[in-house]
């Protein structure tokens, strides 16, 4: 034992070998600085670090961003529907708020606020939830990025993948499939965003006064729509349909699109072609409309003349200059870039979606805004007929039978009236023998005014 005393370094040797080591580590860190950059230091200690953390820690974490690869990300979109249900005991705060203006005492709806941390169990696993917010400030226009974080552990991360995100999207389906309220969306030009208001339009199609024929068509069509995913893909065409309403101020239009709607229970996009500031800008905003929504562009032939017949537009050169722009200092939307959204390579981004277009002149759209694959299904929403009268009656007055009907039909048949010129006759009272008879003297003073300008 004393010869392996002996063998072993004195104090005095260490402190020395100490000293130099030090010695020696501080020169390499002076020539690190002064050779090394900064930055590349920064990055090489961010590594290490991030080395040292995964080989250390049990915990793995997932990133669920809004947005992937430019279209909104569907997995973002079904934890946000998800995450409201699993609200517990861990849950540190709630953002509640209610929409119900008639009916204030309806209990608040939850949803998730930034920094709220939610906490799941399945088959066994502990799951933590975190939703966060970050703004993007490297670009001209900043924009909010939200992602959620999801922490579980090391080795539940392939069961995670496996199991609970398919469960996750199952539940949001069913969620969304059974939401009790719409909403309408307007895109926000100053911060870049979809912004939201409840939809409790009450049209629907039992309420349209439209032909019997042609409402039973549009629903067959939307039915087949919807039920054919797989043969969409199968021929190779984006999962998507076009609508065309054209027709007077008057007619039913934007109920149509509120009856379509509340039919199939989808979101409406209500996008204003002059919101977008170029091609660039038009497909970001509609490639930030989810899946399952109706995408709604009202009076397409005004404000902005990128969808008028170039051929027509021709005929005036000072508009030929900008007939294809919305103004002079903005870029603005052109014609190819509205229909490579329509049915180009673009259209492709986004599956299940109606896209609707309303119009009082027709005649004034380009005509390959108008072929099939961009405005599949044109629908005519014309004056008021026998069949439409008879539907508003029942609506307004409760009556489906009245032998004045006769002479009402016969009076419709020889002017030409909106269904809301007609809807605003049959309000003027609660008593329905009054309207009936005070709307035949209001059709008989159409006739006769048509009649003395002849």
């Amino acid at each position: 034992m004393s010869s392996l005393l002996e063998q072993l370094p004195s104090s005095t040797t260490l402190l020395s070998m100490y000293a130099s080591f030090s010695a020696m580590a501080m020169l390499i860190r002076t020539i690190l600085n002064e050779m090394v950059p900064k930055r590349i230091q920064n990055y090489i200690s961010t590594k290490f670090l991030d080395l040292a953390s995964s080989c250390l820690s049990s915990d793995f974490t997932f990133i669920i961003e809004e947005r992937w690869q430019a279209v909104l990300n569907e997995t973002f979109r079904a934890v946000e529907a998800y995450l409201p249900t699993r609200i517990g005991p861990f849950t540190d705060s709630l953002l509640i708020g209610s929409n119900e203006p008639l009916n204030p005492s309806a209990p608040p709806k939850q949803r998730i606020p930034v920094d709220c941390k939610i906490v799941d169990e399945f088959h066994g696993m502990r799951l933590e939830w975190t939703l966060r917010n970050s703004v993007d400030s490297n670009k001209y226009f900043p924009r909010e990025k939200r992602y959620f974080r999801l922490n579980c552990k090391k080795g539940d991360r392939d069961r995670v993948m496996q199991c609970y995100f398919p469960h996750i999207a199952t539940t949001a389906q069913w969620i969304l499939n059974q939401r009790e309220t719409l909403n309408i969306y307007t895109y926000d030009r100053e911060s870049s965003v979809w912004e939201p208001t409840v939809f409790k339009h009450p049209a629907t199609f039992e309420t349209l006064a439209m032909e019997p024929e042609v409402k039973q068509l549009i629903k067959d069509d939307l039915d087949s729509f919807v039920e054919r995913k797989y043969f969409f893909e199968g021929v190779g065409r984006a999962w998507k349909r076009g609508y065309l309403l054209y027709g007077p101020p008057g007619t039913g239009k934007s109920s149509l699109v509120a009856a379509i709607a509340n039919y199939l229970r989808y979101n409406i996009y209500d996008l204003q072609l002059q919101t977008a500031r170029s091609d660039a800008d038009l497909r970001h905003i509609l490639t930030s409309t989810t899946n399952r929504s109706i995408l709604l562009i009202e009076d397409i032939d005004c404000g902005t003349k990128v969808s008028h017949d170039r051929a027509k537009d021709q005929e005036d050169n000072d508009e030929q200059q900008n007939s294809n722009r919305l103004s002079s200092t903005d870029p603005g939307v052109t014609l190819s870039g509205l229909l490579n959204f329509l049915d180009g390579l673009w259209s492709s981004c986004g599956d299940e979606r109606i896209i609707i277009f309303t119009t009082n002149h027709k005649d004034k759209l380009d005509p390959a805004l108008l072929r099939p694959g961009r405005m599949d299904v044109h629908i005519h929403m014309g004056y008021c007929t026998p069949a439409a009268f008879r539907k508003l009656s029942a609506t307004y007055l409760g009556i489906k039978h009245h032998p004045s009907f006769l002479t009402i039909d016969n009076l419709l048949q020889n002017i030409t009236l909106t269904p809301a010129e007609v809807a605003q006759q049959l309000m003027k009272t609660d008593d329905p023998e009054a309207v009936l008879q005070s709307f035949i003297h209001f059709l008989e003073m159409k006739r006769n005014l048509r009649d003395d300008i002849w």
